[in-house]
């Protein structure tokens, strides 16, 4: 699929001259000698310097000014996330604990360690990674947990207590013999729960006291609050997940992957063997749907954007990183009744940028610091900075839900009506490994006018579906004086439809 981007990249260069690197600056800046150049975590100090996760295990530091590496800490076990606390001190998420990291002596290295959480349980499984923290305004901490894997078992001594529900401990143990776990892995589920709180997101206080802030997680890689204390968790396809999905996560919501329901209060029930009508009545949609090989694999760490005076993109927005393609992705947030929803728009489609885009930071001055990862699957490693231009590229900034169709909204005039193709398709909710999309229909157009001096188009359609991701190709798109919009696919997930705000949502019965 990488091969549509470049060609797409290619045609739009040779009709208008244009690329994103016409825009902003991609550059690679230097790692430091003697780590595993993969990033787990990143985030701008006050300072203005960069702090930086590897997974070798060390948390280093850079100088933009000196461009030089120091040691802050090290010795720490995959930290894939890190924050800083008004008092100077790092807070990172290694794979057994939250862990708040200060520099008593003001060496400029970390020397006391210190435990803020470790109240979820380990097994030994591969797949128990560990994302974050991410914080909202009152200073609490976010971090989101892997489920475990049936790609292999679990060791003689964990962490936690143990729940027996749908194959007992003994025979996860037996898994490393190899043939009993061939023979019986599906019992567990392809994605597990069976010690705290795996699949779960933990809500945890500044000193350090837990609960369960939400349950329905598979590898929920990205996490991140944005400026308005809204949760939100980018998970990947896989078992229960038809696509990759973008969530926005409240208190007590279950998002769909049943096996971290194991641990909500009275629950007693082998998850598998909820019927799956059951689990869609609990579960809370996406708010946003990247169809698998075209627009993400495996999406990682969400971001704000920035002042548009500094970065070049609207306010309000987020960026989202992705594993396997050689772009980065903006989502458009809409709230429609109460429900968030909205676009989802490729960004900095580039060879230049790479794959493994994995956890990202902005400066001081206003460019985006990106770290890459990919432990042992799809990515890349190393970080790429990238610095707008000052020149402003032909952008959709807004796309809104009507009543019969959409209202998008450019920055700059439009010269002419683009040719659109609208399609909509959803994803199957089974616990089988994703899904291909269904209900497949491309929709008619039944009007497309351009108004306010030519910078707001409004399409309208026979009819808005819920539960749909609508694909809207507006092909030709471009201002007077040539320059083509720099990425003509928007892809709007309606939850729900406008004026429904009183109406239970259902999922109809789908036929692939």
């Amino acid at each position: 699929m990488n091969r549509f981007f470049f060609s797409l990249i290619a045609s739009t260069a040779v009709s208008f001259g244009q690329s994103w690197e016409d825009y902003y600056q991609i550059e690679s800046v230097p790692s430091p000698a003697g780590v595993d150049n993969q990033i787990g975590g990143m985030t701008a100090l006050r300072d203005g310097r960069i702090a930086t996760c590897f997974n070798s295990g060390e948390i280093q530091i850079f100088s933009p000014g000196t461009k030089t590496w120091s040691i802050f800490a090290q010795g720490l076990s995959l930290p894939l996330g890190v924050v800083e606390e008004e008092d100077g001190s790092l807070v990172t998420m290694q794979w057994a604990e939250l862990t708040r990291l200060r520099d008593t002596d003001k060496d400029g290295i970390a020397d006391h360690y210190e435990t803020v959480c470790n109240d979820f349980g380990l097994t030994g499984n591969y797949h128990e990674f560990a994302y974050g923290p991410t914080r909202d305004s009152k200073g609490n901490f976010y971090v989101s947990l892997n489920a475990a894997s049936n790609g292999a078992g679990i060791e003689d001594r964990i962490r936690g207590p143990w729940i027996d529900i749908g194959l007992d401990r003994e025979s996860h143990l037996a898994s490393r013999g190899g043939a009993n776990w061939n023979k019986n892995k599906d019992a567990a589920g392809r994605m597990y729960s069976r010690v705290p709180y795996r699949g779960c997101v933990l809500k945890i206080t500044p000193q350090g006291e837990s609960s369960v802030f939400a349950y329905g997680f598979r590898s929920p890689d990205g996490i991140h609050m944005d400026s308005k204390d809204r949760l939100w968790i980018t998970d990947n396809q896989g078992d229960w997940r038809g696509t990759s999905p973008l969530y926005h996560v409240t208190e007590g919501g279950f998002y769909g992957h049943p096996a971290s329901l194991v641990w909500k209060k009275n629950w007693t029930r082998d998850p598998l063997k909820v019927p799956v009508e059951e689990l869609e009545e609990m579960r809370t949609p996406a708010a946003g749907l990247f169809p698998q090989g075209e627009l993400a694999n495996s999406p990682t760490q969400p971001i704000d954007t920035i002042d548009p005076k500094i970065f070049g993109l609207p306010g309000g927005e987020l960026l989202i990183g992705d594993m396997n393609q050689r772009h980065l992705i903006r989502f458009l947030p809409e709230e429609v009744d109460g429900t968030l929803q909205g676009t989802l728009i490729p960004f900095l489609a580039s060879p230049d940028l790479g794959m493994g885009n994995h956890r990202f930071t902005f400066d001081k001055n206003g460019s985006l610091w990106i770290g890459k990862t990919h432990i042992k699957w799809a990515g890349d490693e190393g970080i790429k900075k990238i610095t707008w231009k000052k020149k402003q590229p032909l952008l959709a900034t807004g796309v809104s839900l009507l009543n019969d169709g959409f209202k998008i909204s450019f920055n700059r005039p439009l010269k002419e009506a683009p040719k659109l193709k609208v399609s909509r398709h959803t994803y199957k909710y089974q616990k089988s490994y994703g899904s291909p999309k269904v209900d497949r229909k491309t929709v008619e157009v039944e009007s497309a006018e351009l108004s306010d001096g030519g910078k707001v188009l409004t399409i309208t359609l026979p009819e808005i579906v819920e539960r749909r991701l609508y694909t809207l190709e507006l092909t030709g798109a471009a201002d007077p004086e040539g320059r083509a919009l720099m990425d003509k696919v928007l892809r709007y997930n309606v939850v729900k439809k406008r004026g429904n705000q009183d109406r239970k949502l259902t999922l109809p019965r789908l036929k692939s």
